[in-house]
């Protein structure tokens, strides 16, 4: 089995190239990967399967709108769980695609479970992912350490509880997992704290269900941007409470000039782009691809049986 480690903005990866469906991962088995002591360590594993052979994983199946894409991106968190997108992986995925000549450029689409994404090479060597519109929940609240912060539901594909505090987000435990109400999020959520620092200008730090707290989140970074701007037109409408603050979101088309436009985002692992439009949001930041190899036979065979 052969792997290539790649990271976005300190989000780590293992790229799984599996072209023809034919290895299978296991949960266990991404878990063993993924552990930072006795795998080779990551925040999740990317496979990297062609739709045609990745059957009735890919929603809308190979016919489908999905069916415009040749790679479908699997993407599993560090538990093994899957997962519907993620912004930095996505990224370090079409690097590797078009690294290898898998994939034409410079802009591709790829199927994932949260639906069909496209991704572009800028010439500077960053990447744009189109993300798709924000979808702006109601609110809700997350246990983060002592305290109890009132946050956004937002989605990306993938659920977001994105918390705008008044205090450097360096200053939250985010080592434990928040508590959430499971009622409101029976698949778990994402939760980030985020702080304004400027216009257009937050920083950011995540837990990421089942990868805990990680170093970026791509679909993070775009729920803290929509949380951001519904957080400023809340304030200059002068208004107040969840109800005004779910009719202010960037995916409304209420026309508020300030909610749309470029976003800096400040996580742990560096700084990435989030534009927010009338219509969907765009991340750009960079995908490093940092080493290829191929996994130990011993070790290999010392692990659960790879069946998906």
């Amino acid at each position: 089995m052969r792997f290539a480690k790649g990271h976005g903005t300190g989000n780590d990866f293992l790229i799984l190239p599996d072209p023809d469906g034919a290895i299978g991962v296991p949960p266990d088995l991404v878990a063993r990967l993924c552990d930072r002591r006795t795998g080779l360590g990551a925040d999740g594993i990317l496979r990297a399967v062609r739709v045609r052979a990745a059957g009735d994983a890919v929603p809308g199946g190979t016919t489908g709108p999905a069916g415009a894409a040749e790679w479908f991106m699997d993407y599993r968190n560090a538990d093994g769980g899957a997962a519907e997108m993620c912004g930095n992986g996505i990224r370090v995925f079409a690097r590797y695609l078009l690294d290898h000549g898998l994939a034409e450029g410079p802009e591709l689409a790829v199927a994932t479970r949260a639906g069909l994404r496209l991704v572009r090479a800028e010439p500077g060597g960053d990447y744009t992912v189109d993300m798709g519109a924000p979808a702006v929940g109601g609110r809700a609240a997350a246990l983060i350490g002592s305290g109890r912060h009132e946050g956004l539901a937002v989605s990306l594909g993938n659920p977001h509880l994105a918390c705008v505090v008044d205090r450097p987000v360096a200053e939250f435990d985010l080592t434990a997992a928040p508590g959430i109400d499971h009622d409101q999020f029976p698949d778990g959520v994402n939760v980030e704290v985020v702080r304004l620092l400027g216009e257009r200008h937050l920083e950011m730090r995540v837990h990421e269900r089942g990868s805990g707290e990680t170093m970026s989140c791509g679909t993070g970074a775009v729920a803290a941007a929509a949380a951001a701007a519904v957080t400023v037109g809340v304030a200059a409408n002068g208004m107040g409470g969840g109800g005004a603050a779910r009719e202010a979101g960037p995916s409304s088309g209420n026309g508020q000039p300030h909610l749309a436009g470029a976003w800096t985002v400040q996580v742990p692992g560096g700084t990435l782009t989030v534009t927010l439009t009338e219509t969907t949001s765009l991340l750009t930041g960079p995908a490093v691809i940092v080493a290829e190899g191929e996994l130990d036979r011993a070790w290999l065979a010392a692990q659960p049986v790879a069946t998906a």
